[in-house]
């Protein structure tokens, strides 16, 4: 019996060392897993995904983060390669803009060249703009912050809005005003083709 309460007190003082430490380390990988999105300015996108991806493509990579105001940027891909010199080409890449008011712009390009030198996305091969507020609008090329919610068109963009269906010489997307509201500016020649809403084709 005395051998035997002997390993009874020998375990239950392991325990009493082992069982704390397996909490500890259980609290803390919930901590890590349950983090929130880093401020946009603190998150590396480039250097990430080299270190992601070395020499290899990688495969449906994912970042976000937020801005100052409380904007949501996420960034992900069908797929990424480095190409050296901190560029990053990236495959069917896809950008969620969630603004502070609640609406989302959605940036959709079949191909986007990532730059860590000038913070940047140039995104080619057909994109499309897609607004919460209606706007549904297709350009050849877009040219995006990466730490900041700001872009502009390479050249002319065309497509739906609340009033109808319209052209544009150029799209821009950026803050202004005092309270840094997120907004869709067009300029160079905007042409409108006005569609009134279904309500009041009915009522005529």
């Amino acid at each position: 019996m005395r051998r035997g309460d002997g390993l009874y007190s020998r375990v239950i003082a392991w325990l009493k060392i082992l069982l704390p430490l397996a909490a500890l380390a259980m609290l803390s990988t919930l901590f890590l897993l349950s983090r929130s999105t880093e401020p946009l300015q603190n998150i590396p996108f480039v250097e990430e995904l080299q270190k992601s991806a070395a020499d290899e493509r990688v495969s449906a990579p994912f970042f976000a983060g937020t801005t100052p105001r409380g904007d949501v940027l996420s960034v992900t891909a069908k797929s990424v390669r480095p190409l050296g010199g901190g560029e990053i080409q990236a495959d069917d890449l896809a950008a969620r803009m969630r603004l502070s008011d609640g609406s989302e712009i959605l940036v959709d390009a079949v191909e986007a060249m990532l730059n860590d030198g000038d913070g940047q996305a140039l995104m080619q091969g057909g994109v499309r703009i897609e607004s919460s507020q209606g706007y549904v609008l297709l350009t050849e090329g877009l040219v995006s912050s990466l730490d900041r919610i700001e872009a502009e068109s390479l050249g002319p963009v065309q497509g739906d809005g609340p009033l109808g269906r319209f052209e544009a010489g150029h799209l821009r997307i950026a803050p202004v005003g005092e309270d840094g509201a997120v907004q869709l500016m067009f300029s160079g020649g905007v042409k409108l083709v006005y569609q009134p809403p279904e309500q009041e084709s009915a009522a005529e």
